[in-house]
């Protein structure tokens, strides 16, 4: 994280607030949950090259180590081979929001880009850890920063003494800064989205509350990002999508422990959107209780093919990351 004193763009944040109108719901908020209409990420096969691991793999393409074990019938502690295939699925449902900007929904670790009305990007982040968490709140991009200066923070170097390490007070730019190469800080003073150079900590909670995404994501998105570009944090652990007749859900662990119960808001969202019919109540219920971070198709099915198994995408997914 980095703390220096930026000038905050206060006359862009209420620009950005005014314009702002979320249909999310986070922690506590009275804000109306609603049915999202777009799916992003797919199924592909992905062949481990050398340095891989469980952890690296699931880090880039936004799927937790366990799920992406448990898929392929792999433990967690498995040391790939070059050349092995494995089975990736990474599909999830990008919130619905009016207007165009940034959000992030911490629970789904992920960034979403929204730009002339549409989706540009969703990136996998890295968030603050439990005991750090990263605040949820309406921001703007106040500033843009190549090779940034790390002015550490004082709770991070009493941390630092804490466990034994040297402390440091400001590190420069190059392969040393936690940083990585850019920086988008937030009007939020103290937080902003920045690079790593730790690229396995992504899709993780490990942060002291900044959002961090891999440096290639955040070279892409640095380049298509503004001052004053408006930005969002929210908390929602279920997300429900209708595409093309098909209903999706996705249901996260309650990291920051802001939203215990979800089974009531699901029914609840289904039945004012009139989908009861449309869905699979025991698998909804199952995907619920595993709460994976995967969306998953609980459409009714007609017909005998098993849910989640052999059922062709109604969507277009995003090409798979490198």
């Amino acid at each position: 994280m980095k703390f220096r004193a930026y000038l905050t763009l206060l006359s862009l944040s209420i620009i950005a607030l005014l314009a702002w109108r979320i249909d999310i719901c986070h922690g506590a908020s009275a804000e109306t949950l609603s049915v999202s209409a777009q799916v992003v990420g797919g199924q592909f096969n992905y062949v481990v090259k050398s340095g891989d691991s469980l952890t690296g793999i699931g880090a880039r393409f936004s799927v937790s180590t366990s799920v992406l074990a448990g898929a392929n019938g792999l433990p967690l502690s498995a040391r790939l081979q070059v050349g092995q295939e494995l089975r990736v699925e990474n599909r999830h449902i990008a919130p619905s929001l009016a207007g165009d900007g940034i959000v992030i929904n911490i629970p789904q670790r992920t960034l979403f880009f929204f730009k002339e009305g549409q989706l540009r990007h969703a990136y996998p982040v890295a968030l603050g850890k439990p005991d750090w968490p990263t605040p949820t709140g309406q921001f703007t991009i106040a500033v843009k920063e190549e090779n940034p200066v790390w002015d550490v923070p004082q709770s991070i170097q009493e941390e630092m003494r804490r466990e034994g390490k040297v402390v440091k007070t400001c590190v420069p730019p190059g392969p040393d800064n936690p940083l990585g190469n850019h920086w988008l800080g937030l009007s939020l003073g103290g937080y902003g989205i920045h690079g790593t150079i730790a690229p396995s900590s992504i899709y993780h909670f490990q942060t002291h509350g900044c959002i961090r995404l891999h440096p290639d994501d955040i070279a892409e998105l640095f380049g298509e990002i503004s001052r004053g570009t408006p930005a969002i944090l929210v908390y929602r652990r279920l997300l429900v999508a209708q595409v093309a007749g098909r209903i999706f859900l996705e249901v996260h662990r309650d990291i920051y422990q802001k939203q215990p119960a979800i089974t009531q808001e699901f029914d609840q969202l289904v039945r004012a959107e009139n989908l009861e019919a449309k869905i699979d109540w025991p698998l909804a219920s199952d995907i619920i209780r595993q709460q994976d971070g995967i969306a998953r198709d609980i459409t009714k099915q007609n017909g005998t093919v098993p849910a989640n198994e052999s059922r062709s995408s109604p969507y277009n997914p995003t090409t798979p990351r490198p």
